[in-house]
């Protein structure tokens, strides 16, 4: 989906042939003509070293990623066009305006925040925290850490809103969440399925009074029913040997006994109906009355409310009005389960610690991200959706008197975010660069060894130089 800037040689001024007269010319006369040098031929300052010439034309340099390259190219065109300027050039010295070409995301963040803004108005009116939270786990738990090929494996690819995988038996009543959301997608079509899915489902948590949730976003999505995953994937709420399902399952995405209990703790929000999973009752005196639809069984008195009153309940079950699955029980029969199922009980703190991330970790299972790095929608500027590389318009005229528009200065403290070293998604950026031209995290990048060698024979000619002397 990413747009990407037009070829790097196609910037680049083409070298000026000599023409058909001045070379019959030069034949006669018994010298050979070299073609000219591009305008563009000499090294910048802070353009990668040039490696041994691979011709006469001139040296050839390392590759640039054409985005830099082409900012690197402009970038030298507005410093030319700024000398002649100041040197009173008149016309022929207006400095290019520049504009910003974005290099898009899958999903672009400012649609993604109107989006969220969105989700929160319809939670106050509908009430659809649990069914939200349910939409996002269901898209990306089908993910199966022993398939490589995307997007076999399943996960957070916004297959969920196809009739192939929504028909699965744990899905049932899912279409009515998709059917909150999609007004939502059709107001914002620069985000995707699989973005919202997750966005709708942390921002539930988090409405409903939960953690903060470190969410990344840029997830791309599956574009047919065809590569829906296949049925079976998800948990079943009443297994022969629950704890054993749990981890088939769970193990089977690659997370651990804390992540299995962490999550499990979501079912503080919520309530099961018969209708459409089979378990619990038609109604209790905590859902008669709603809020929203009434009716289902609950696993707490308070089932909008996020918070580690889940845990708590399961430990004491006092109240037969609340629900206890088969698998709710067994995080406080299964020995490993229960040492994480006893913390929570006592220690919201700690419950919100470890929900934030693995809702965070189940939320990217499986998803390809582009950027692959993908973004956050609360982090600085420093690490947004969209980057924006600086090219050239062509020379606006000028009526000032052939002046132009002076160019503007620089503000350190513009660029400035205020921090004592880079965020996270600026060193991926970098260490990407880094590996393109030949680094990795491993081994230094290999050394120019003619460059080094021209440098001490230069060295050596100095010295010899001022010995002579």
């Amino acid at each position: 989906m990413a747009e990407r800037l037009a070829s790097s040689a196609s910037l680049l001024p083409s070298a000026a042939s000599p023409s058909s007269s001045t070379r019959r010319a030069a034949v006669a006369s018994g010298l050979r003509l070299r073609p000219s040098p591009s305008r563009f031929s000499q090294v910048p300052r802070f353009s990668p070293l040039p490696v041994r010439p691979a011709s006469s034309i001139g040296p050839t340099y390392l590759p640039l990623p054409s985005c830099l390259l082409a900012y690197l190219v402009q970038l030298n065109c507005v410093r030319k066009a700024a000398r002649r300027a100041r040197g009173g050039a008149g016309a022929a010295g207006v400095v290019p305006r520049l504009r910003a070409v974005r290099c898009m995301a899958a999903s672009e963040a400012a649609q993604l925040k109107s989006a969220r803004e969105d989700i929160k108005e319809i939670l106050k009116t509908t009430y659809c925290h649990p069914i939200l939270v349910r939409l996002g786990w269901h898209d990306s738990g089908t993910y199966d850490k022993n398939i490589e090929e995307w997007p076999q494996r399943g996960g957070a690819d916004g297959s969920l809103r196809f009739d192939p995988e929504l028909s699965h038996g744990a899905n049932a009543g899912l279409t009515n969440a998709l059917k909150l959301i999609q007004p939502i997608k059709d107001k914002y079509p620069g985000i995707t399925y699989a973005d919202l899915f997750q966005l709708a489902s942390a921002t539930a948590i988090e409405e409903a009074g939960g953690p903060k949730l470190p969410m990344k976003y840029g997830r791309v999505d599956i574009a047919a029913p065809e590569q829906c995953p296949p049925e079976g994937r998800l948990p079943d709420a009443g297994p022969r040997i629950p704890a054993e399902h749990l981890r088939e399952v769970f193990y089977r995405m690659g997370l651990d006994d804390k992540e299995i209990v962490a999550l499990s703790g979501a079912h503080t929000l919520g309530r099961s109906r018969p209708d459409r999973s089979g378990w619990g009752k038609p109604e209790t005196k905590y859902t008669k009355d709603g809020p929203g639809e009434p009716g289902g069984q609950s696993w707490t008195a308070e089932w909008l409310k996020f918070d580690n009153s889940y845990f708590k309940d399961i430990k004491e079950q006092r109240d037969q009005e609340l629900l206890v699955l088969p698998t709710d029980a067994a995080l406080f029969d299964d020995p490993s389960f229960k040492v994480y199922a006893e913390k929570y009980a006592e220690d919201q703190g700690a419950f919100f610690k470890d929900y934030a991330e693995a809702h965070a970790k189940l939320s990217n299972l499986g998803a390809k991200f582009d950027p692959p790095e993908g973004f956050s929608l609360d982090e600085d500027k420093g690490a947004v959706a969209t980057e924006e590389k600086v090219v050239a318009d062509p020379a606006p005229t000028s009526d000032t008197n052939g002046a132009g528009p002076q160019p503007e200065p620089f503000v350190a403290a513009k660029y400035s975010y205020k921090k004592r070293e880079l965020s996270d998604t600026m060193k991926q950026k970098i260490r990407a660069e880094y590996e393109g031209l030949g680094g990795s995290p491993n081994k230094p990048m290999k050394s120019n060894y003619f460059l080094n060698i021209m440098i001490v024979i230069a060295g050596l000619a100095f010295l010899t130089s001022l010995v002579g002397n």
